[in-house]
């Protein structure tokens, strides 16, 4: 039945070519070049979620469905940054230019340092460093209270005890004065999503072993992408929004969060060679290591995991003044083993984010003509 649903859908592009298009994903899906057929010649086995949203607020969206379950990886760090610098702002004795010190740590940093990292390079220790500062339990309650769900943000990233409920004592300060201290704090545990396909693959890696069945992604983070979409649309445009929907950033800190989600890495001092101007922004230009022309500006925050590639992106075109709002994920794990490091990120995944991005691109040049 699914196959045949897919060939309808191939006939119903094919009947559509010689059209104008009115949908930017319909245009993109039915490019007949090979980064986006290869996905599309074999579309149930990819995953494939995507959202764009035009300058003027209109949505389009292709097999969007929140209650369908894929690992969000990096892509958890936006929402948390935001959170970091909203409470930062709710405490009255700091600012996210005031240092702390986290309890066992070996740097004394502030929250600003900490979100940059994360959106220039994706460091997953500065999203720790944040999760402490957060704990579970505020990040749930004020991602509900802002109307965001279904959401799970309920470990760390890439460190030993991950999933553990204490947060480590943190503290503000400045030269021999304390700021604010925040004593460990306790969240409850984390219960299995309530969605489905939580169980994927057939098996999978721990420590050098294989299990031969369906690795439990139950109580793992979870951000779907339409949560992604609405976190990217509320940054750049919050008078559409409710009030209590928004996040309380103040002025300095919003035109901070805009300016390190675009800049290049170089720009903002990673000079590390493996850091060049695509490094984290698939959509458009991942395929490639050449320069970002100037007038392309990407505001943007992906995720890779698990043979899971995300990313959700604000692009706007100075040159021609064009903008749209995008988010996308597909899922490139052939052999349905996890943590065996054998996923078609280069292959497949990069390579359709990129063409995805440049023909929606193509698209909104073409309604300008």
């Amino acid at each position: 039945m699914k196959k045949l649903l897919f060939v309808l859908f191939l006939m119903c592009l094919s009947c559509t070519k010689e059209k104008k298009y009115d949908d930017p994903i319909q245009f993109a899906l039915s490019a007949d070049v090979k980064e986006i057929q290869n996905v599309m010649n074999n579309l149930e086995a990819y995953e494939v979620q995507i959202l764009v949203t035009d300058a003027e607020g209109t949505d389009f969206s292709f097999q969007v469905n929140d209650s369908i379950y894929f690992y969000p990886a990096s892509s958890v760090k936006f929402p948390i940054a935001l959170l970091a610098l909203e409470k930062a702002n709710r405490i009255a004795t700091i600012t996210s230019e005031s240092e702390f010190l986290i309890d066992g740590d070996s740097i004394k940093t502030t929250i600003r340092n900490e979100v940059q990292k994360i959106f220039a390079v994706s460091d997953n220790e500065a999203y720790n460093r944040l999760f402490e500062f957060l704990g579970k339990e505020d990040i749930q309650s004020t991602m509900h209270a802002k109307g965001f769900y279904p959401v799970q943000i309920s470990h760390r990233l890439s460190t030993k005890d991950a999933a553990n409920l204490y947060t480590k004592v943190i503290t503000f300060s400045k030269e021999d004065s304390i700021l604010y201290h925040q004593s460990k704090m306790r969240s409850r545990p984390t219960l299995p999503l309530e969605i489905e396909k939580t169980q994927k693959g057939k098996g999978f890696y721990r420590n050098d072993s294989l299990v031969s069945q369906p690795m439990d992604f139950s109580k793992k983070n979870y951000l779907p992408i339409s949560t992604l979409h609405q976190l990217i649309k509320r940054l750049h445009s919050p008078k559409k929004h409710d009030s209590n929907a928004q996040f309380n950033l103040s002025e300095s800190d919003c035109d901070f969060v805009l300016k390190v989600m675009h800049e290049t890495p170089k720009k903002q001092g990673f000079t590390d060679t493996e850091y060049y101007d695509s490094y984290v922004k698939f959509f458009m230009f991942g395929d490639s290591k050449k320069p970002i022309p100037e007038h392309i500006k990407m505001y943007n925050k992906v995720g890779y995991a698990y043979g899971y590639l995300t990313d959700c992106a604000h692009i706007v075109d100075t040159k021609n003044d064009i903008s749209f709002t995008i988010t996308a994920t597909i899922h490139v794990n052939k052999n349905q083993i996890f943590n065996d490091d054998t996923y078609e990120y280069d292959e497949i995944g990069i390579p359709f984010l990129a063409e995805l991005g440049r023909q929606v691109h193509q698209f909104y040049l073409n309604k300008k003509q």
